[in-house]
């Protein structure tokens, strides 16, 4: 039966949390008790201290060793995230006492790169030189699953369908349109002109991969067109790759609207005009509930809601 959380906050100890996080890494007792110059017997009596504690076992003997039940897993993992928040905390002490304000780690889709994001960043570094600042472009799911782990402190984009998402957070910013990009030479493009899908569909493809929405646009898109999906495709979501393809080749890619507007502007690629049928849901910021936000977190949050 699972204690009572006054009997888990009287009883649980540092050590007992510092053994759960060595046998996550090393799935080891022996390994784990090395790791924190323990004796054997020291640690398999801090496990029984820690199982005593919250009322259930945490692993499942057997003769070739330790494997974690449900509630191991889940005492590791908060395990993992308390002394990355005792990292987090260390590391913000040292920026307070270097005169800095600390650090924030954005994670964002690439629509709000090259307009929102960036205008926050400048903003931000001419009234805070020392506010220390790294940004982390992906696809949705890889980037809420890195907030979860607490890999990131904001996340501007969207949570994917279905994805397990209670301790998440979101706030609505702005929608996003695509465009079907290609070369500026590339033959499908006319004056005038806006070739049809099905045109289109000879070509190679460049396109992110499932299941980032933008795919599922994609996807959607040739479904309802009833136009048969390209055969050749690429997949990949580095925006520096998808340039480089498009360059080199007579390749297509679908971007959002943001980000080729900004890069047909210096020429590097051009909007063939083809309209996609499905729409992407709107992207917005993505916090984890019931976490503490740090004063830098908080001015980077003020400053994208400003924005």
């Amino acid at each position: 039966m699972i204690a009572p959380a006054s009997t888990i906050r009287k009883r649980l100890r540092l050590r007992h949390l510092q053994l759960m996080l060595a046998l996550s890494e090393t799935e080891s007792l022996r390994r784990a008790a090395d790791e924190l110059a323990m004796t054997q017997p020291a640690a398999t009596k801090a496990l029984k201290e820690l199982e005593d504690t919250v009322g259930v076992s945490l692993f499942v003997r057997h003769a070739r060793g330790m494997e974690p039940t449900v509630y191991g897993e889940a005492v590791m993992r908060y395990a993992r995230v308390m002394f990355e928040d005792l990292d987090e905390l260390r590391e913000e002490l040292a920026a307070i006492e270097a005169g800095d304000i600390g650090k924030v780690r954005i994670g964002a889709v690439m629509a709000p790169a090259p307009d929102l994001l960036t205008r926050v960043i400048v903003q931000l570094k001419a009234a805070h030189p020392r506010l220390q600042i790294s940004v982390q472009i992906d696809t949705s799911d890889v980037l809420v699953q890195a907030l979860q782990q607490d890999q990131l402190d904001i996340v501007v984009g969207r949570i994917p369908y279905g994805f397990p998402a209670l301790d998440l957070s979101f706030e609505i910013l702005s929608e996003e349109a695509l465009a079907i990009v290609a070369r500026p030479d590339h033959p499908a493009l006319a004056p005038g002109v806006k070739p049809k899908l099905a045109d289109v569909a000879k070509f190679a493809w460049i396109m992110q991969p499932h299941p980032s929405p933008m795919r599922e646009v994609i996807d959607q898109t040739f479904r309802e067109s009833r136009v048969a999906p390209p055969a050749s495709t690429v997949e990949t979501s580095s925006i520096l790759t998808t340039l480089s393809l498009l360059r080199d080749s007579d390749m297509l890619a679908v971007l959002p609207s943001s980000v080729a507007d900004y890069y047909a502007a210096l020429g590097t690629i051009a909007s063939l005009g083809t309209a996609l049928r499905g729409r992407l849901a709107p992207y917005g910021l993505i916090l984890r509930k019931n976490r503490r936000i740090s004063p830098a977190t908080r001015l980077v949050i003020e400053a994208i809601r400003a924005a």
